[in-house]
């Protein structure tokens, strides 16, 4: 059985927005192994657009940005969206039924599924399904956006705590 992981850096103040900070070197070779290793990811729709950078290559990219993409692109993803028609490479399209659909992959997949998107995780948390949380804290107060968490949250307990690179502390949480 699959473990479902909101996982996402953020702010100090508990903002995320991946145009306001980058990960240092080691942080981002802590990603790719990250994503080479998931079972999948499951994306809303604005996440996911997002993400969907690393669908084509770029030429200004590093070997560390072809190597994300290469397991970028080999990770099934869903994306949940009831406005999208279609979805890119390995994507499927989840419009109906959101807790059955992941229900199943749990059930079906072993491993970890990353969900990406503070308002997916806030309506599969309500669900119950989110098993556990990572934080990535990076050293940078904004003072706007859009939040880690899209609202309330049950009782957490931390797991455990990790330096990753020169600045970044990633928190693990699970439901208390």
């Amino acid at each position: 059985m699959a473990k479902l992981v909101f996982a996402l850096n953020q702010s100090l103040d508990g903002y995320v927005d991946h145009m306001e900070f980058a990960p240092d070197p080691v942080l981002f070779r802590h990603f790719i192994d990250d994503v080479s290793g998931l079972a999948g990811s499951v994306y809303g729709r604005r996440m996911y657009e997002v993400m969907r950078y690393w669908d084509e290559d770029h030429s200004e990219w590093d070997e560390e940005e072809r190597e994300y993409a290469a397991a970028w692109r080999r990770q099934p993803k869903w994306v949940v969206s009831r406005s999208l028609q279609s979805v890119g490479p390995n994507a499927t399209l989840v419009a109906d039924d959101i807790e059955a659909a992941i229900r199943e992959l749990k059930a079906r997949l072993d491993g970890e599924i990353e969900v990406a998107g503070p308002e997916l995780a806030r309506s599969l948390t309500d669900l119950g399904l989110v098993d556990e949380y990572r934080m990535y804290l990076h050293p940078v107060v904004l003072g706007h956006g859009k939040r880690f968490f899209a609202g309330p949250r049950p009782p957490l307990r931390l797991v455990a705590s990790d330096r990753i690179g020169a600045d970044v502390i990633r928190l693990t949480y699970v439901p208390a």
